[in-house]
């Protein structure tokens, strides 16, 4: 059962901010601590020893590099470990993956300053005290988290001073047994080079160099990089080809048994009785264990019982065999239809917190025409291919964790509260993830791994659920209602443009759910895409209405931005219809002072050309994660079958640290955004989810993937984010597409034509 803990640094921080804003006098103007020593030892052998908090070297030359963040396709297993090498000047090869202790120098601080909601465009003194200050406080929560398209970008400083630190203490222990001056040394492939010719590799100075002291530590220019820039083959590749990446799934430590679930089918419902007599008769069955009551505030899938048994098959079949009464809560009247009719009656009587406003809204009143739109879009699930999973195990006052997680910091610490143990008694292995898209960031699956775990003897136990358990017990992304409504003037220029739109809060649950926070504020992820767009409308006004949701809410890859994005490209050519001007043409006369949007537009538009015979091309351009990426999607249209044969993606994203893997990302992200753009929707009929497999929560099929040509901008730009931009942009492009091809305005998703 869940045991009260002291009210942490952690939570007395956040609701620091929560009550008195971003600016804490005094504090906030000292510098943020270091990034480069922890406090937590890595985990080495074979006589390696570690140079910082990031960087080992063994005798044979080996170097070992923390690894904070999970892998879960997206390659960061890859180009993090280059960010090192680079600095480091080895071969990408040398380099071996330890996983990083719970340590706070690898806290995830860009993910945190991003979620302030000030306006790309603001350069403003605010915003730069906010954004100072919010980092400093990430730096002190140490918070390691993978999301937020955040993993490169938040390491490109420490994990190249990593490198480079390390590169220094390997030339001064040189220079001192040579007795020569460091200046008079340089690295190459793993070795440290004199002058003279001497070399001494790494390996053979590893444990002087513990002992040196690095001179100027100076990270390279970007002229002179070597490695980074470069396409470097995956290095998880190989394992995935021949089976041997190790995912939670296959966790198998000795002894192990198996749990399935069976949750409350409706939203927020108890468990009131279980007879588990048929089921314990079932072969290899051991035990049923009602899990509900030790979940507490990590409650996301909801309450439940489970039936462990010597193997998934045997457990699945007698969790099925269960006779369970079930108290369906106050929601059970709850659908689809009473969502969106609550969203457009709060549009209705609500004027919304305004995330950005500019210039005077009674300029539209003299307006030739206006045009209004209103949008809408559903619920999603994440369907991750590896179904959720967690191993744990619970024996003589510690717990052990297997986990495909994107919060292994989370995951410990609700491991430690539902055992009533400290978080120190809590060993994790982070796995490879098969699919992340921000359903990993919830630990509600530890905890019932967790709280099973402790009724097996301290025997560990994997629990598994099934597709089902997983699309109607998920952490949603949120549905949302928009209205637009916008002046034009006789020459067709926008003289006033308003958007409210209304939805549940994703941070306000999730806060809330792994670190105890009261909701409260706005939320940037319910109108990011909407109010801080690029287009440059001399008067306007982007408002949100959070609507508290009994649905349980979780982050869905690029969050906001995906139904956002949808909403606002899509009224952008409602707009340039009604001004009578091409759609391109339009957005190009709206990013005078925004050259990096405009010359990613042309780009992908210069790469399209002109749509075959039968086809329409739509375009849609969007920023996130710092990133810009504009798609030009080729479309056709049979009956009133809607098919994607091409789609041109050009992204600046900054500096390019591996060319392929921005590729993969950018196809990945156009992948999955058709999934949600022609068949994502998760709908709710007397408080239960309607739709329960892949035959009617459908994902894009092989044939119907469209060509993917990604265009990777040049750029000298700090890196921002790629695992999530080029989602956002695909499905207004098609839907501007199938505009073109019928004439039919489709405002809502997904995609579906009369």
């Amino acid at each position: 059962m869940l045991k009260p803990r002291p009210f942490s640094r952690r939570r007395f921080i956040f609701s620091g901010l929560a009550a008195a804003g971003v600016l804490v006098v005094g504090w906030g103007a000292l510098p943020p601590r270091q990034r480069l020593q922890g406090t937590h030892p890595l985990p080495l052998t074979d006589g390696a020893v570690a140079l910082n908090g990031w960087v080992a070297i063994g005798p044979d030359g080996t170097v070992s590099v923390a690894m904070p963040r999970s892998e879960m396709g997206q390659g960061v297993h890859t180009a993090l470990p280059m960010l090192v090498a680079e600095e480091l000047d080895v071969p990408l090869a040398s380099i071996k993956l330890l996983q990083a202790p719970i340590d706070k120098i690898f806290g995830n601080v860009a993910m945190l300053r991003d979620g302030l909601p000030f306006h790309p465009d603001d350069r403003g003194a605010m915003k730069a005290v906010a954004q100072w200050t919010v980092g400093k406080v990430a730096r002190e929560l140490g918070i390691i988290i993978t999301g937020g398209s955040s993993s490169v970008k938040d390491a490109w400083e420490p994990m190249r001073e990593a490198g480079a630190t390390a590169r220094a203490l390997l030339i001064a222990a040189a220079a001192e047994q040579w007795r020569v001056a460091p200046a008079e040394c340089r690295t190459e492939a793993g070795f440290v080079i004199h002058a003279s010719g001497k070399r001494a590799s790494y390996g053979s100075l590893a444990a002087r160099a513990v002992l040196a002291t690095p001179g100027e530590v100076r990270l390279k220019d970007s002229k002179d990089f070597k490695l980074i820039g470069t396409p470097a083959p995956r290095r998880d590749t190989p394992s995935k080809v021949d089976g041997s990446a190790g995912f939670g799934i296959d966790a198998r430590p000795p002894g192990m048994v198996y749990a399935a679930v069976r949750m409350a089918p409706t939203v927020g419902g108890t468990v009131a009785r279980v007879d588990a007599a048929a089921a314990m008769t079932m072969p290899g069955v051991a035990r049923v264990v009602d899990f509900s009551h030790a979940l507490g505030r990590f409650d996301g899938a909801g309450a439940g019982v489970a039936v462990v048994a010597a193997s998934y098959w045997q457990a699945r079949q007698a969790a099925l065999a269960l006779t369970i009464a079930w108290n369906e809560g106050a929601h059970a009247g709850l659908s689809s239809d009473e969502i969106y009719r609550d969203f457009a009656s709060r549009l209705d009587a609500e004027s919304g917190y305004a995330y950005y406003k500019t210039g005077d809204m009674d300029a539209g009143k003299n307006a030739a025409k206006t045009v209004t739109a209103e949008y809408r879009a559903p619920y999603l699930a994440h369907a991750t291919m590896e179904p959720v999973n967690c191993t744990a195990q619970v024996k003589d006052g510690k717990v052990w964790l297997w986990a495909a997680t994107q919060s292994p910091g989370f995951a410990v610490d609700v491991a430690a509260r539902v055992a009533g143990v400290k978080p120190e008694q809590v060993a994790l292995a982070v796995t490879m993830l098969g699919g992340g898209f921000g359903r990993r960031l919830d630990v509600d699956m530890v905890a019932q791994a967790v709280a099973i775990a402790m009724e097996c003897k301290g025997a560990p136990v994997q629990v598994i659920w099934s597709r089902e358990d997983d699309i109607t017990h998920d952490v949603y992304r949120p549905a949302a209602l928009a209205r637009f409504s916008a002046g034009l003037d006789a020459a067709g220029n926008v003289l006033a443009y308003d958007n409210k739109s209304a939805s549940g809060s994703v941070s306000h649950q999730f806060f809330k759910r792994n670190l105890g926070l009261p909701p409260g504020g706005p939320d940037k992820t319910t109108a990011e895409g909407e109010f801080d767009m690029q287009y440059e409308f001399p008067n306007q006004r982007i408002a949100h209405v959070i609507v508290d949701s009994a649905v349980p809410l979780g982050y869905w890859r690029s969050v906001g931005h995906l139904h956002n994005a949808f909403f606002k490209e899509s009224f952008i050519d409602e707009l340039a219809h009604a001004a009578g001007k091409d759609s391109v043409e339009f957005r190009r006369g709206l990013l005078a002072r925004h050259p990096r949007h405009l010359a990613v537009l042309n780009a992908a538009v210069a790469r399209a050309g002109t749509a075959p015979p039968g086809r329409a091309h739509g375009v849609a351009l969007h920023q996130s994660f710092g990133t810009i990426v504009a798609q030009v999607a080729e479309v056709s249209v049979d009956g009133k079958e809607i098919r994607v044969h091409r789609v041109v993606c050009a992204v600046d994203c900054g500096i390019a640290v591996n060319p392929n893997i921005i590729a993969q990302q950018a196809e990945s992200a156009v992948v999955f955004g058709l999934s949600a753009a022609l068949f994502g929707a998760v709908t709710f009929k007397d408080g239960k989810v309607e739709q329960s497999n892949f035959h009617d929560y459908q994902v894009l099929r092989m044939n119907q993937a469209p060509q993917v040509e990604t265009i990777i901008m040049a750029s000298a730009a700090h890196p921002e984010g790629m695992g999530e931009p080029a989602t956002p942009p695909i499905a207004p492009a098609v839907a501007n597409a199938v505009f073109k091809l019928t004439g039919q305005r489709l405002r809502s998703l997904p995609l579906k034509l009369a």
